[in-house]
């Protein structure tokens, strides 16, 4: 084998990784889809990229917990802020446009200060793109000075700013419904923000060996509190099993569900012919690599879906 044809492959796959934006898109074409001929606002796909780019944010300040030797990622949490921010930027924009009933484009700067001083969507908004500049602002100054960056600052920021939409949303109304939206969010953004995480950041088999068994141990819980909490949060939107074919909101909830429990499945089997073999130090870190990748397609595919959801009638 020439050298460096293994580093090379490694980092070719890495950019693959670029695949859950259009991974992303689909999960939210296939919703816009099942929801017809309901209603469905036209920021989802904006929502499912910021969605995707706070959990790796989250992922990537979770990770060097993992590990004593995984230094923070700070460029990448700098450049991934500011994309995140950018996001929720454009997402905020969106929203104003659709109250107002313009395009993005022909929004005018004093309908847009409206939505944002006197419409409680812009307001959180604001409150959510103030934490991802900080998210952002932290990571550059730590970046530049590693020894007094910590990542638990990007931590809370990131969770804070997370659930803010989804704690003031329409499950708000219901008994713990913040509770259980809030829970959701965090276990769906750690789950897939972490895999994100690993999948940019380990490099080794060693690496792999050590780190995997250690995500999948978080992996579990988080897993299992998505499917609760999405349950629970389900049956109280729908209000009874026929809407889950008669709505646009049951028919993209149904097939959210059925990718969840993919998920579910194929995860069981990761931990029955990947974690074992990875952690014995008998795959390769370019194999590893490939199941995330694969892992985290599908991921976004629900990310996707997810973000339909969020702002279907």
């Amino acid at each position: 084998m020439r050298p460096g044809t293994t580093g090379g492959r490694s980092t070719a796959l890495r950019y693959a990784l670029l695949l859950v934006v259009p991974a992303a898109l689909v999960g939210v074409g296939l919703g816009w889809a099942l929801a017809a001929p309901d209603p469905v606002q036209a920021e989802a796909p904006v929502r499912a990229l910021a969605d995707g780019l706070g959990a790796t944010v989250l992922g990537l300040a979770v990770l060097p917990r993992l590990h004593d030797r995984l230094r923070p990622a700070w460029r990448l949490l700098a450049v991934l802020g500011g994309l995140w921010s950018l996001a929720e930027f454009v997402l905020l924009a969106t929203e104003a446009a659709e109250v107002v009933g313009v395009s993005v484009l022909g929004l005018r700067a004093a309908d847009f200060g409206d939505y944002l001083a006197h419409v409680s969507g812009g307001q959180i908004g604001i409150a959510v793109l103030i934490g991802t500049v900080a998210v952002a602002g932290y990571s550059t100054l730590a970046y530049r000075r590693r020894e007094r960056g910590t990542t638990d600052l990007v931590l809370v920021f990131a969770a804070v700013t997370l659930v803010l939409r989804p704690i003031t949303g329409h499950m708000s109304q219901q008994t713990l419904g913040s509770v259980l939206a809030a829970v959701h969010a965090l276990a769906a953004a750690a789950w897939f923000g972490m895999l994100v995480a690993l999948a940019l950041v380990v490099r080794t088999r060693g690496e792999w060996a050590v780190i995997l068994p250690r995500y999948s141990g978080w992996a579990l819980p988080a897993i299992a509190a998505v499917t609760v909490t999405g349950i629970c949060n389900g049956l109280v939107r729908i209000g009874d099993l026929a809407a889950l074919v008669d709505t646009g909101y049951g028919r993209i909830l149904l097939a959210k569900t059925i990718m969840v429990v993919a998920l579910l499945g194929l995860g069981w089997w990761w931990r029955r012919s990947w974690v074992p073999v990875a952690s014995d130090h008998r795959m390769s870190a370019e194999s590893s690599l490939r199941r995330a990748l694969l892992e985290v397609a599908v991921m976004a595919v629900v990310f996707g879906l997810a973000a339909t959801l969020s702002v279907t009638a």
